[in-house]
């Protein structure tokens, strides 16, 4: 983004005029009638509650523990008296909004293919019924009266066909309101469910199964014919396939002792009298509620295993940082409801009556991969208020915006610098610029429904540029938050009126957090200006650790109060206000020939910006004197890249293209500088890869971060040549 310095004086002062004008007749009303203005200097209240502090040391020792400042007498646990298990919250919401919209689907009105200019057939959109491009309608609703019953008579359907209480069953499935109706079902029953990323390959899925002793799995048509048909035969103990889907209603052709069920055959066996559960197989809040496999960063999955009160107090904190959250609230559900960020964040919104409509990230907005030309998004029909989103999302966002205003006329790109500028200075006072929003901004906030109120980021680290601008273009708080899968979640997150970038907010009611040192890396807590060691987080949302795995159950521990901790491996530093930031990694430390120590998340997290790289990772090991990278590039950027300096060859030929590649190397070395990394930390060879790196290839954990282990091993060959064939 331009500074003030690039642009035109004479643009930049007409600019001021204008805004210094409207600022004068917005303020005359309240200074005579004295009334709150909305206008450029009406969030003075809210700077105010942006300094203030948001936790502190119970102790007064600079490792903490750190409370927030409305839990330091004691830690919250529970959203409302006598809801101590998931099914009780499905249970208070349906009984308080019974009628109000819970779940949404877009109806698919038609099918088609897309022909391109040249001809060709292109098959954009893969729906629930085949490879097919689509024309979404509207949003169906099932009201929480509907979505309550409907979960019933699935579980009973379930108990019908053999299942136990305290007996484990899999969920394999996109996210979509069936997953939730499905998880629901369970938490009625007492049945302890293992949630799978729809993403996972064949052998993660097998151990999985395997190693929870399903007999019952429910997934979608798509995932079995695709996914799960082909590893059946190695699940020796699996009998039971429910298919959520409501064709085809026979399905021949699988191995023999495993029956496929619909979701809606299971349902009305769920409605016979014979069937109907009592209230005897209701869960414990000590019960474990969720087996979480995560596809960590290296080997095969964990399952994590999560107690019913572990969520409750989960989402107690998150709900307790998302102001005014109520029934009028619309959330878009679209990330993997297996990952602990999307399923808290759907279950804080029942908890408060909010409806969820469902998407995925290729139907999100208008201009999404698998949306028709000249149709709407998911975002533009249900317009949504609140939303959850990973970086690599928002980046995307960033990127794309970034690249419509290259296309853009002179003067419009310096209308939209001005006034980006602007309300990047009155946000940093406390202001509100709706003149801005109204005329400028209102049409790239519209690219997410227009109406995002609170925007919640988690998963991975936010860069600050990125941030900005989410917080300039559309008109709304981001809240980074910082959690893991052992935390359900839960650990911190930033309060919606601070501003401030790079900072993931003091910790929630539920938790609290102790800085150890780590002498190795150089961090500790009596460090100057601000205390920093690796994080732990303590609390009644910390799980009951890895499922079948005790070698791995060395990150928690319980201290003398019967509190339980778990130790993140993530280093952070506490700042005066009880924010916290994170700065490093353990894992992702490495420590180069002539001393230097290189973090490689935070290499990788400054590089993603570059509108050149779709992906990256950074490479390094201590016998070597610098930093490698593999480069997933921007396809447009690349081929344009390659037109400027004449070198010819199909995306896959530029990728191999040793020419290429030092052209690439030189870009990226000036976005580095620009991102002010040392010198030794900005990577002196890369490769290229023409492939986006997907779960599928084995090489993506679900923050979206290259395994390095298994990089190694993949690219063995590479790096050797890298490394000046060592």
């Amino acid at each position: 983004m331009k500074t003030r310095e690039d642009l035109n004086p004479l643009l930049l002062l007409l600019f001021q005029v204008a805004v210094w004008l409207y600022s004068i007749l917005a303020f005359l009303p309240s200074h005579f009638f004295g009334t709150v203005s909305q206008s450029e200097g009406g969030l003075g209240s809210e700077q105010e509650r942006a300094r203030r502090l948001k936790a502190q040391s119970v102790t007064g020792n600079p490792e903490g523990p750190y409370r927030a400042m409305g839990a330091t007498k004691r830690l919250v646990s529970s959203l409302h008296p006598g809801v101590d298990t998931l099914d009780k919250v499905f249970e208070y919401a349906s009984r308080r909004f019974p009628d109000r919209d819970c779940l949404g689907t877009r109806e698919v009105i038609k099918e088609e293919d897309e022909r391109q200019d040249n001809g060709k057939v292109f098959k954009k959109v893969r729906t629930r019924k085949g490879n097919k491009t689509v024309i979404l309608g509207q949003y169906r609703w099932w009201s929480y009266a509907e979505t309550h019953r409907a979960a019933a008579r699935f579980g009973n359907g379930l108990a019908a066909l053999g299942q136990k209480a305290h007996n484990n069953i899999a969920i394999f499935c996109e996210t979509r309101a069936e997953w939730v109706i499905g998880a629901q079902a369970c938490f009625m029953q007492n049945f302890p469910l293992v949630t799978l990323y729809s993403t996972l390959g064949g052998p993660a899925i097998t151990h999985a199964l395997n190693e929870t002793e399903v007999t019952k799995i429910i997934t979608s048509r798509e995932l079995l014919e695709t996914r799960l048909k082909f590893i059946l035969l190695e699940v020796p103990r699996l009998q039971h396939i429910i298919v959520v889907d409501d064709v085809p209603t026979t399905w021949p052709g699988y191995p023999r002792g495993i029956s496929v069920h619909n979701m809606a055959a299971v349902q009305e066996l769920g409605t016979k009298p014979e069937n109907v559960s009592s209230d005897g197989k209701r869960p414990a809040p000590s019960d474990i509620a969720v087996i979480m496999y995560t596809s960590g960063s290296t080997g095969i999955p964990k399952g994590v295993m999560i107690s019913h009160s572990n969520i409750i107090a989960g989402i107690t904190g998150m709900a307790e940082r998302i102001p005014n959250l109520g029934e009028n609230d619309t959330y878009i559900g679209y990330l993997p409801l297996a990952h602990v960020l999307e399923l808290s964040a759907e279950l804080v919104c029942v908890a408060h009556g909010c409806r969820i409509g469902y998407s995925s990230p290729q139907t999100l907005a208008d201009q999404s991969t698998k949306i028709k030309r000249g149709s709407k998004g998911d975002t533009s029909v249900l317009q949504p208020t609140l939303m959850a989103a990973v970086p690599e999302i928002m980046d995307r966002i960033y990127k794309n915006v970034m690249s419509k205003l290259e296309e853009m006329s002179s003067p419009q790109r310096t209308l939209f610098t001005l006034a980006y500028n602007y309300k990047l200075e009155q946000l940093s006072k406390g202001h509100s610029t709706p003149l801005c929003d109204k005329l400028v901004f209102k049409k790239v906030r519209s690219l997410l429904g227009g109406k995002i109120r609170v925007l919640l980021s988690g998963g991975a680290p936010l860069s600050a540029t990125t941030q900005r601008f989410m917080n300039v273009c559309f008109c709304c708080p981001v809240g980074q938050g910082y959690g893991l899968t052992e935390t359900c979640g839960a650990g911190t997150i930033s309060e919606m009126w601070d501003y401030s970038t790079g900072r993931v907010g003091g910790p929630l009611v539920c938790s609290e957090i102790k800085l150890k040192d780590w002498v190795e890396g150089g961090y500790s807590s009596t460090d100057m200006p601000n205390p920093r060691g690796e994080i732990l987080i303590g609390g009644p949302n910390v799980t009951m650790g890895y499922y079948k795995n005790e070698s791995k159950n060395q990150d928690f521990f319980v201290d003398d109060n019967g509190q339980r901790w778990f130790c993140t491996g993530d280093i952070g530093e506490m700042h005066p206000d009880g924010c916290l930031k994170i700065i490093d990694r353990k894992k992702d430390l490495v420590k180069l020939q002539a001393g230097e120590y290189v973090s490689l998340g935070k290499v990788e997290s400054m590089l993603k910006n570059c509108p050149l790289i779709d992906n990256i990772c950074a490479y390094a090991n201590s016998d070597e004197t610098y930093v490698i990278g593999f480069v997933v590039p921007n396809q447009k950027n690349l081929l344009l890249l390659a037109e400027q300096y004449c070198i010819r060859g199909s995306l896959e030929e530029l990728c191999n293209n040793s020419a290429m590649e030092e052209v690439v190397l030189q870009v990226i070395t000036e976005a580095a500088l620009s991102a002010q990394l040392e010198r030794f930390e900005i990577p002196r060879k890369i490769r290229l890869s023409p492939d986006p790196w997907t779960p599928e290839t084995g090489l993506v954990t679900d923050a979206f971060k290259l395994k390095r282990q298994q990089l190694k091993s993949k690219y063995q060959d590479d790096i050797e040549r890298m490394y000046g064939g060592k």
